[in-house]
C-alpha cells in the first residue's frame, strides 16, 4: 500500500496494539485525566474523540464515574476498545462529520486525534468540538503543535500527511468559540521502546463560562 495521503482510519487499525505500546504513558496526559476527573460529578456525560484503545482516557474516566462515549475512525481501535472498556460505548464516526444529538457534553478530550487532516479541518474540528461542550464544562486536548501543512512523514512505519496548528492559533480559536482556557503547556514526549521519533505535545485545558444570571428590574 502507497501510504501518502493514506487515511487515519487505513493506518491506526494497521498498529492498532503497537499505538497503545508507544503511546499509552503519557505522563501529561494521565495529569490531564486526573485534573479533569477531580472537576466533573459522577454520571457526568464525557466524548473521548480519538478514542483508539479506550485507555488510558476512556478508562480512567468511566473509572471515575463518568459516562463515556467514545469515537474514533479506526473499526480495529473500537474493536480493541469496547473489549478493554466495556463500561464505556465506542462508535466508529469522524469527528468532522460526527453528529452527538441530545445534550452537550460535560467535557470533550481530543489527544492527538487531528493530525492526519488538512489544515482547514483542524481548525474546523476544533471549532465543532468546542461546541459541544456545555456551559461550566471542559475541553482537554492535546496535539503536536506547529503552523504544518500537508508535511509528509514517515510514523511507525508509515507514511503519513499530517497538518497542525501553532500553539497560538489554538489558543485563540477557543476563546473564539468561547471557551476559557484555564492551563496550557508544550513539553517534549519520547515514545516508549523507541518505536516513534521524540515530538513536542501541546497540552490545553479550556471551559466553557457559565453565563451570569439576567439581572431583574430594580425595586
Amino acid at each position: 500500500m502507497n501510504d501518502r495521503g493514506a487515511s487515519a482510519a487505513e493506518v491506526f487499525d494497521a498498529l492498532a496494539d503497537r499505538y497503545e505500546e508507544a503511546f499509552g504513558e503519557v505522563p501529561a496526559q494521565r495529569e490531564a485525566l486526573d485534573w479533569l476527573a477531580a472537576r466533573l460529578p459522577r454520571g457526568a456525560r464525557v466524548l473521548d474523540v480519538g478514542s483508539g484503545t479506550g485507555r488510558p482516557t476512556a478508562e480512567a474516566l468511566t473509572a471515575a464515574g463518568c459516562a463515556v462515549t467514545g469515537i474514533d475512525v479506526s473499526a480495529e481501535m473500537v474493536s480493541l476498545a469496547r473489549g478493554r472498556v466495556p463500561q464505556a460505548r465506542f462508535e466508529q464516526a469522524d469527528v468532522r462529520t460526527y453528529e452527538p444529538g441530545g445534550a452537550d457534553f460535560d467535557a470533550v478530550c481530543s489527544f492527538f486525534p487531528l493530525l492526519m487532516m488538512d489544515q482547514p479541518e483542524v481548525a474546523a474540528a476544533l471549532e465543532r468540538m468546542a461546541s459541544w461542550v456545555r456551559p461550566g464544562g471542559y475541553l482537554v486536548l492535546a496535539t503536536v503543535p506547529g503552523d504544518i501543512r500537508g508535511l509528509d512523514i514517515e510514523f511507525m512505519g508509515h507514511r503519513v500527511t499530517v497538518s497542525s496548528l501553532s500553539t497560538e492559533d489554538h489558543l485563540a480559536r477557543l476563546a473564539a468559540q468561547g471557551l476559557e482556557v484555564l492551563h496550557h503547556r508544550t513539553e517534549l514526549f519520547q515514545p516508549a521502546g523507541g518505536l516513534a521519533e521524540p515530538e513536542e505535545h501541546l497540552f490545553c485545558y479550556a471551559r466553557r463560562p457559565v453565563p451570569a444570571p439576567p439581572v431583574g428590574p430594580a425595586a
